[in-house]
């Protein structure tokens, strides 16, 4: 069995009254069980230029021999660009319609921000494989800009 942990500390000394520090992990572990995660993609990196268009980060779809729907997954994703002026947004949707409405942006990553997040990539469609499996990103700036990610899964 693998053992993965995911730890966050966050900390300021000015944001309120009073300091914080908040410190937590999680060990990642299949959905239901105390087992560890043991798959996962690898670390990947994505280089995107040219266009703001919205793209596939992680596709349910096309990748279906690798991260099962409706079980235990967690998705990192990071903007590696030092450049605070090139922002990515980040949003679960089927963007294969080409319709907003079927894309719903969850967040936004400015250079050295990063996000994990649990992943259900449930497809809802039925047979048609798409409403909600895509985790999308869309450059906001067409000069190069670079993203790694890593999904962990069972």
């Amino acid at each position: 069995m693998a053992t993965t942990t995911a730890a966050i500390t966050i900390t300021s000394t000015d944001i309120s009254d009073n300091s914080i520090s908040i410190s937590n992990t999680a060990t990642l572990t299949k959905a239901g069980t105390a087992t560890g995660l043991e798959l996962c993609t690898g670390l990947r990196r994505r280089t995107f230029s040219g266009s703001t268009t919205i793209k596939d980060l992680v596709n349910l779809y096309k990748h279906d021999d690798e991260i099962t729907a409706s079980k235990a997954a967690k998705v990192y994703i990071k903007n590696v660009d030092t450049d605070s002026t090139k922002y990515v947004r980040i949003g679960i949707g089927n963007i294969a319609t080409g319709d907003s409405l079927d894309a719903e942006e969850i967040g936004r990553l400015y250079a050295g921000d990063w996000m994990f997040f649990p992943y259900d990539a449930t497809l809802t469609g039925g047979s048609n494989h798409a409403n909600n499996a895509d985790i999308f990103i869309q450059p906001t700036h067409t000069n190069s800009l670079t993203v790694e990610y890593m999904v962990f899964f069972e």
